[in-house]
């Protein structure tokens, strides 16, 4: 509740006597400072908190209820308006960072990420292996990880090209069998 003084200062200020509130200012200049100052931990921007709560008492002082002190009601309105300030200088930061990311580091991310998946892949497919019988295992690794061409496996196995894409084929089926059996329930089990 605010008092009788207060009361009759809030009245003189809402006639307009610029003297009134002054006298205001004077008396809650240094704990509107002090909770701006705390809250933004930085002395300018708790300066321009503190000008720009006073403005808006001043504006909205015709609304003060009475319901709570005057003082109660004066830092209510710094700490919104340090609350307003810190949600604005977030978001000019983050537009600042996101503008000074140059093009050269989103490639450089990008290419990252692809080099993890690949990565990834390639465990994921060399653990696969694992299960296969020999042979499939070496005929995939030697067509897909040593990039043989069929000529060339057909020098490395001594086998007809035919009868290399037959057992090709038969490998990656038995491989996409060993993918879903023994990685999609890793998969349910790590993300689902």
């Amino acid at each position: 509740m605010t008092t009788n003084d207060e009361a009759k200062l809030i009245s003189q200020i809402v006639n307009g006597d610029t003297h009134a509130f002054t006298k205001v200012v004077d008396a809650h200049k240094n704990l509107v400072f002090s909770l701006a100052l705390r809250m933004l931990k930085n002395q300018e921007e708790a300066e321009e908190v503190s000008q720009d709560t006073f403005v808006k008492v001043y504006k909205s002082l015709k609304k003060f209820k009475g319901d709570s002190k005057f003082s109660t009601w004066i830092y209510r309105i710094t700490y919104n308006t340090c609350l307003d300030r810190l949600k604005k200088s977030k978001k000019r930061f983050l537009e600042q960072e996101l503008v000074e990311v140059q093009q050269h580091q989103i490639a450089t991310l990008h290419n990252a990420l692809d080099g993890m998946l690949l990565k990834e892949r390639e465990e994921i497919i060399k653990s696969c292996l694992r299960y296969l019988p020999e042979e499939d295992a070496g005929l995939l690794t030697l067509f897909y990880f040593e990039d043989k061409n069929l000529k060339e496996l057909e020098k490395i196995i001594d086998l007809s090209a035919n009868t290399i894409k037959v057992r090709l084929h038969r490998a990656r089926k038995k491989f996409a069998t060993v993918l879903v059996n023994h990685i999609e329930p890793e998969i349910l089990r790590n993300y689902g």
